[in-house]
């Protein structure tokens, strides 16, 4: 059970406004251009932002996944789905799974909110959509998830000790010369690409093109991934030499601006670690066999070592 006290709610705001000075943000100002380097500080603070959020990456605490029909939920152990948590009735209620649909239902007045108002019963929209349904008790978010058709719970707790404890981020030094302008290859008609997440779940996703780069005298090249039509951003999941090393072992991520006709700006000081880095309750995909580098790519966030 994580402890709710005085003392612990105020290291959250102790810890989020000191994490900036501590840092170890190693970054080479050498052959820097001041626009290179404001762009690539403001990069950092908006990652940093957002997973240290109170719903960021360092908060979740659990993952329960629904099966068909009633799936009891609440603090008392004997219950399908229990989170031990003060906040929380021994029976707090039901998410029920028909059909594709989960709804949940209060057995607990006040329990449960949505939107700042308790809940008896309502329908959850996933994150599979823009707008998904969040509920609320005391620290604890819960949201649906849906990962290839299979739908779960995902709690977040704002007083996790993950984020309480949280140590910061570290880099590589910033290398200009990893930041360049690519060739991308256009994939007429656009290519569907099976993506396997850590837990082994599989989903077709749409791939618009491949980023091709010259590197030690040779081409490379990473499929890209379209997430949601309209995006305007592309999405780039890759491994390489320093993978298990240097940086995380599953790879890393990096979003990428929209190509201009056959030239797209790719900048691998913002390769970032995925959720799993983070956390235990993620479904991160995982880089597809041909985005899995020999290359060493030594720019971007560096391994981090979770206290948890």
């Amino acid at each position: 059970m994580i402890s709710k006290s005085l003392g612990k709610l105020l290291r959250v705001g102790a810890a989020i406004v000191f994490l900036v000075p501590t840092l170890n943000l190693r970054v080479a100002a050498a052959n820097e251009s001041p626009d290179e380097k404001s762009q690539f500080a403001e990069w950092r603070a908006k990652r940093l932002a957002s997973l240290t959020s109170e719903t960021g990456w360092l908060t979740p605490i659990a993952l329960y996944w629904l099966k068909e029909g009633e799936n009891g939920f609440g603090r008392a152990p004997s219950q399908a789905f229990s989170i031990e948590d003060a906040v929380l009735a021994p029976d707090t209620g039901v998410f029920v799974l028909r059909d594709g649909r989960v709804r949940y239902i209060a057995h607990a007045s006040r329990a449960m909110t949505y939107q700042g108002q308790p809940v008896t019963s309502l329908e959850l929209v996933s994150d599979a959509n823009e707008n998904p349904t969040e509920l609320v008790a005391g620290s604890l978010h819960f949201m649906l998830i849906d990962r290839a058709g299979h739908l779960g719970i995902r709690v977040r707790d704002s007083v996790n000790p993950s984020r309480l404890d949280f140590k910061g981020l570290q880099y590589f030094p910033y290398r200009t010369d990893w930041h360049m302008q690519a060739h991308f290859e256009r994939y007429v008609p656009e290519r569907h690409i099976p993506i396997v997440n850590i837990l082994g779940m599989t989903q077709d996703m749409t791939s618009p093109g491949a980023i091709v780069f010259e590197r030690e005298g040779r081409s490379w090249r990473l499929d890209t991934i379209l997430e949601a039509p309209g995006d305007q951003q592309l999405f780039v999941m890759f491994s390489d030499a320093t993978s298990g090393k240097q940086t995380y072992g599953a790879g890393r991520f990096l979003y990428v601006g929209l190509p201009k006709e056959d030239r797209i700006d790719v900048d691998f000081n913002e390769a970032f670690n995925p959720p799993c880095a983070f956390t235990n309750f993620a479904t991160c995909p995982l880089p597809p066999q041909q985005n899995q580098l020999e290359l060493a790519v030594d720019a971007g966030e560096l391994k981090y070592e979770r206290a948890h």
